[in-house]
């Protein structure tokens, strides 16, 4: 026995659903941390604020603030920018293997960011850029791990559950931000987290006694418990195999063989390789050899992603609810993200029933409900409730559509030769706009015409129930049915498009 889940054993006639689940389950993990470490901050932002806030050498703004919130983003774009050219050159699970790492130097850097150059607990600009930097270390291994797992899974899934397959990677991303709401719930606890008020044009801490706690260590334990999960990724992804495909394109075809035979059983394995053969016949071609519509249907499919405006909710819940009048904001959060995992669950278990393109069309549909439902409540006292619920429609049909169905559809629509790097930029373009989304969010949110006439509430999120529909439409006329279909299906009807 090999140190190796991929030991050269082959498989019988029906393979072994067992060793590809264990290597799918240890592959989602980096969907966990995905969710783990871009939800953190949610929890975390308060206490952040109050103690930059302390700072002596320079003011911590709104700005300031902003920006690192966002920061990790810079490094999602950066590490999703980079996924192709490590994907092909190392492959996907030495890959994997290195975002695990950024994920554990990140949750250790952001607990503690004086580590040896500063002294514990005194904000200043130098501590803020050296705290900003283990965000977007982190935020690269969140960039690798979002367009690498659903690459890996989709290539080593056959094709009959491979669409519900790749959704438990979402599903491991909700139920990663369900598990930092909760810890952050945890270590909160009975301690009060700052609040912050503009006074004369300059932000205070209104109870810094009652907060102290939360401020100088609250917002770091949040931050440090990341560094569980990722030392248990980075360790187990050690043992799972390479996916076949990649093996075929730099020649290791018996290995490849010999781990499709464990998953897909001997006389399946065959076939399946010479068809990877057939449609590889060089390890990559030029980006547009399959035509302008495959990568830019891939584009859009992400940018239509985050234009929905999901994560406008899941990064400043906490704040949405506060401003809705809620007193306990994070049991709201909590909540919430239980509904998430349960609508994620639909997703997994019907994408392979219903298809692709169904349940991004309905979704979609029920996200303009929930976002037009959100834009005529918000701000009204006595609708409160139906102002709660519009928003958990609006997030409930993002779990079961665009969360996981944009993933698999990602992992899928690409031909073999050239899916490492259009899954980079198509991933790319995805966090592009994820932080388009998160950072215009909260300037737009407070925009008013006249003093108190909540125009950016209801504008904000008429904004995107109206992308909402117009994503329905893009899904109903350009994106192909990938349901059933092999890998190297895809090549074929993208030839025959072109």
């Amino acid at each position: 026995m090999t140190t190796e889940l991929s030991s050269e054993k082959k498989g019988g006639e029906e393979g072994s659903k067992v060793y590809l689940f264990s290597i799918v389950l240890v592959a989602v993990l980096g969907g966990l941390l995905f969710g783990y470490d871009t939800a953190v901050i949610s929890g975390a932002e308060k206490g952040l604020q109050a103690f930059f806030m302390n700072a002596d050498d320079f003011v911590y703004t709104n700005g300031w603030h902003g920006f690192t919130c966002a920061s990790a983003l810079i490094g999602c774009i950066i590490g999703s920018a980079m996924s192709g050219l490590l994907a092909s050159n190392l492959g996907r699970k030495k890959s994997l293997i290195l975002a695990g790492i950024l994920f554990f130097i990140s949750a250790l850097g952001s607990y503690y960011p004086e580590f040896l150059f500063f002294n514990k607990g005194e904000a200043s600009m130098d501590l803020l850029v050296m705290f900003n930097i283990y965000r977007i270390i982190g935020g690269i291994g969140v960039g690798l791990a979002s367009a690498i797992c659903p690459m890996y899974i989709g290539e080593v899934a056959p094709s009959n559950i491979r669409g519900m397959l790749v959704s438990w990677n979402q599903f491991a991303i909700i139920f990663g931000q369900l598990v930092v709401y909760f810890v952050n719930f945890l270590i909160l606890g009975s301690n009060a987290n700052p609040v912050i008020k503009m006074v004369e044009g300059v932000n205070q801490i209104m109870n810094p006694e009652e907060a102290a706690w939360s401020i100088e260590t609250g917002w770091r334990y949040m931050f440090g418990s990341e560094a569980i999960p990722a030392g248990l990724f980075a360790l187990l992804i050690c043992f799972v195999p390479e996916t076949p495909r990649y093996l075929v394109s730099i020649g290791c075809d018996a290995k490849a063989e010999s781990i499709l035979a464990r998953i897909n059983g001997l006389t399946k394995a065959k076939e399946i390789l010479n068809d990877i053969k057939n449609t590889m016949t060089v390890k990559t071609e030029p980006m547009m050899a399959y035509g302008f519509m495959c990568i830019f249907v891939g584009i859009m499919l992400s940018v239509f992603q985050q234009a929905v405006g999901i994560n406008a909710v899941l990064y400043y819940a906490p704040r949405i609810y506060a401003d809705m009048g809620f007193d306990n904001p994070m049991m709201v959060t909590v909540f919430n993200g239980i509904v998430n995992i349960g609508f994620t669950l639909v997703a997994v278990f019907t994408v392979e029933k219903l298809g692709r393109k169904p349940l991004l069309i309905v979704g979609s549909i029920g996200m303009a409900i929930g976002a037009l439902g959100v834009a005529v409540t918000f701000g009204k006292a006595d609708l409160q409730l139906l102002c709660m619920i519009s928003i958990m429609v609006y997030s409930a049909s993002f779990m079961f559509s665009w969360g996981p169905i944009c993933w698999v559809l990602i992992a899928e629509v690409f031909p073999n030769t050239i899916r490492g790097a259009a899954v980079a930029i198509a991933v790319a373009f995805q966090w592009i706009f994820n932080w388009i989304v998160s950072s215009s969010f909260v300037p737009m949110f407070n925009i008013e015409l006249t003093p108190g006439d909540g125009f950016g509430h209801w504008f904000t999120y008429a904004l995107y129930g109206v992308i909402c529909i117009i994503a329905a439409v893009f899904v109903w006329k350009l994106v192909p049915e990938t349901k059933g279909k092999t890998l190297e299906d895809m090549t074929r009807l993208w030839r025959e498009r072109k």
